[in-house]
Formats: C-alpha cells, structure tokens, sequence
C-alpha cells in the first residue's frame, strides 16, 4: 500500500515551495545586472527577451508534468524499467522540439519581435539577446524532462537542488560575464544558456544516483509505438491547456492595459500577489501530482482517494491562510513594490480581489496535480477550454464594470476550473480503478478497495 499522510505531504510540497520562489531569478538576475549599466534600452531588451522566453519555453512545460505522470505510476507499478524509458521517451521529445525551435529560430524571432512593439534602440540588443539564448533551448527542455523523472519518483527535494544550481550558475555567469568581461546583454545570454547546460549535466549526475542510465536504454525499448503515442497525447493535451491558461495572462495584461497607464501598473502589482500564492499552491499541487500517479500506478484506490483528499485540503488550507496575509498586509506590498500615491490608490481599490485569488484557485491548483498524476489529461484540456470560454464571456459582458468586471471574470476563471475538475473527480475515479479491476481481478489491492 502506498504511504500517504501529512508528513509525505508535506515533505513532497515544501522543497517545490522554495523551488518556485527561486525560478523567476533567471530573468531577474539578468535584468538587475544589465539594469546596473544605466542604459534603459538594453534593460527593456532583457526584459522583453525574458518575457519571449518565458511564454516560448512555459508553452513546453507539458513535457516536465506528463513525464511526471507517467513517472509517477511507473513508480507506484514498481517498473524501473518503464521509469527509464519514459525518461528516455522525454528526453528525445524535448531534443526533437528543441531541434525544431533551432531551425525555425528566424521566423520565431521575427514574430516575436513584431509582437512585441519594442523601439528601434531595443530591437538590436533584444535580436542579439534571442539569437544567443534560443541555443538553451534542448538543454531547457531536457531539464524539464529530468525534472520531471526526478518528481515523479517523489524525490522533490533534488528538483530542488537541480533548480537552486541552475540558478546560483546564472547568477555567477551572468555577474562575471557581463560586469567583469563586459560583454553586455550577449553576457546576460550566454550566462543563463550555459546555466542551463550545467543543469543537464548535474540532471544526469542526479539520475545515475537514483540508479538510472538513459544512454544505457535499447533503442527498441524507447521506440514502442503505443507508449511514445500515449506520451504524445499526454503532452499535446497538457500543451493546449497550458497556452489556453497562457492566453488568459495575456488576456488580463491587455485589458488592464486598454484601462489606462495608472490601472495596469495596480493591476502588474496585485498581480505579483497571485503569482506569490501559485508559489505557494504548486507545491501542493506537484504533491499530489506524485501522490496520485503512485497510487494509479500502484492500483491503489484507496491511496489514491487518501492522496486526493489530503492534498486538497492542504491546498484549501494554504489558501485561505495566504489570502488573509495578503487582506492583512496587502497595502505593506503595495507601498513597497510602488511609490506612486495614484498607483497605490488604484491597486488599494482592488486588493481584495487579488487576495482573494488563493482560496478561490486553491482546488484548481490540487486537482490539476490530481489529474496529471492520473493522466486524466484530456479532461484537463477540455476542463481548461470550458473555463477560459466561461472567462472570456464574463470579461466581454462585463465591459462595462472596467477594471472590476477584469478581476471578476478573472476570479471566475479560477474557480471555474476547480469546480469542474471537482464535478468530474468521482466520475474519472471509478472509471480508472474499475478498469484496473477488471484487467486485474485478483490483484490484492484491487480487492481491498
């Protein structure tokens, strides 16, 4: 049987809390040192070519959480060798995409680019920024792909150590390339690209421990059809979900934007307050995540149900204890991230929907470690399209409202999407172990679920 309880919980959750916090430093690091220069085209350059970065590589994100998935129910089946090969199956995934983005690297620029509305002075130094940091691409992808072997064995606390690495080297690189060698914002790329590149390195070194060999897998073994479909599936479904759920950002950003100067600098700062409670959130997620992947994998019913039921309620909890924090020390934040009084007024006057985004996303933020521990990606999908339409909807009606139909339609949203994974829960369960009942019917567990 597998073990659930607080503690696993707890020591699952926390090292992922802390690897989140840390993840925005690699844009971050290189925008304070390029900011130290004292030349603002070159900042707004990083700025925009992280912003570029972050949305090309976070659509790829589907490959760190379906290899978790599956990951995770190999674990719980015992099936080491399905633990490589699923790693192995991810690994080429993320080079063949990897390889793509390579070629297509001038016509992705240029869109890019385009989109992006940057000035003639920060088209140069963005384009140099791009064409530089692009090349981190098979190595970023192949880290969300060790990445997510390395969750899906439960063993959270060396993401942790391979994502505190990636970091530290970005900063060391970035520090050294651009204020000692002076190579400017090609130092700021060439730093968080060899960063990552040490982060497959270390990933390696990290996965030869926990006692695998991806150069060591047959060739065969990899090239099953039926599992590479199945792996292509998980990714495409948690890929569409994953740009719908981008496009909602992208939604709420140029709303506020079309309210005024002063409305999207107070949305841009509350906005930080939802981002700091998915820190929190996640953790839990990438919790159950594991959890329930061992426990599908393991055909433990009654695992599973235990794993549900406790991420959910640390999830809840979680946010109903940071959405108090931010009511209680919300208007601390807001003096402290901005210094104009129009600016603190305006986010002052919204506060309390922004605090209310962790207690009312906290079941969104379980269920979908829930559902891609179970590989219930499909539902995910189709969970996702129903409460960005529902999103759209509330924002095109509530017009009207200006910056308060935004912020409802985007408190929708999120509850929305725990309310349909929750409405869909107990149907998917039955569904799942009735039909490991059935293809096992003397399984021991299967009987004393």
């Amino acid at each position: 049987m597998l073990e659930v309880n607080n503690r696993r919980i707890l020591t699952l959750a926390v090292p992922m809390m802390l690897s989140h916090v840390t993840t925005p430093l690699l844009g971050l690091v290189d925008a304070t040192v390029i900011g130290r220069l004292g030349e603002a085209h070159l900042l707004g350059a990083v700025a925009l070519g992280a912003v570029i970065f972050d949305f090309l590589f976070w659509s790829f994100g589907s490959l760190r959480m379906a290899t978790a998935g599956l990951t995770a129910q190999a674990t719980g089946a015992g099936d080491r060798a399905e633990i490589d090969r699923t790693l192995v199956r991810a690994l080429c995934v993320g080079a063949a995409i990897g390889f793509v983005l390579l070629v297509l690297q001038v016509p992705i620029g240029s869109v890019a680019f385009a989109i992006s509305g940057a000035s003639a002075a920060v088209q140069e130094p963005l384009a140099l920024y791009f064409y530089i940091r692009i090349w981190s691409a098979p190595f970023t992808l192949a880290n969300y792909a060790i990445l997510g072997s390395t969750l899906g064995r439960g063993r959270t606390d060396l993401g942790l150590v391979l994502q505190v690495s990636i970091n530290l080297t970005n900063v060391v690189l970035t520090i050294a390339l651009v204020v000692f060698a002076q190579l400017g914002v090609a130092g700021a790329a060439i730093g968080t690209t060899i960063a990552e590149m040490v982060g497959v390195i270390l990933g390696i070194i990290i996965l030869r421990r926990l006692g695998s060999n991806p150069f060591a897998m047959p060739i065969a073994e990899v090239v099953d059809r039926t599992a590479l479909l199945r792996m292509l599936a998980v990714n495409r479904d948690i890929m569409i979900r994953t740009i719908a759920l981008v496009l909602a950002f992208v939604l709420f950003s140029s709303a506020g934007a079309r309210a005024g100067d002063v409305t999207l600098a107070a949305n841009a700062v509350l906005y930080n307050l939802f981002l700091i409670g998915g820190y929190c959130l996640d953790g839990f997620a990438t919790a159950a995540e594991t959890l329930c992947g061992q426990a599908v994998g393991a055909r433990d019913e009654r695992g599973f149900r235990k794993a549900v039921r406790l991420s959910l309620l640390w999830s809840l909890a979680s946010g109903l204890v940071v959405s108090a924090l931010f009511l209680a020390g919300g208007e601390h934040f807001i003096d402290f991230v901005t210094t104009s009084p129009e600016v603190r007024k305006a986010a002052r006057d919204f506060l309390v929907y922004a605090a209310l985004t962790p207690i009312l996303g906290a079941a969104a933020f379980a269920f979908d470690g829930i559902y891609i521990g179970a590989t219930w990606t499909r539902a995910t999908r189709d969970l996702m399209l129903i409460a960005f339409g529902l999103y759209a909807a509330v924002l095109y009606f509530g017009a009207s409202l200006n910056n308060t139909g935004l912020w409802i339609a985007f408190l929708v949203f999120l509850s929305a999407r725990g309310l349909g994974q929750a409405f869909l829960y107990q149907r998917l369960t039955r569904r799942t172990f009735r039909a490991m009942h059935a293809e096992f019917p003397r399984d021991p567990v299967a009987q004393q679920a």
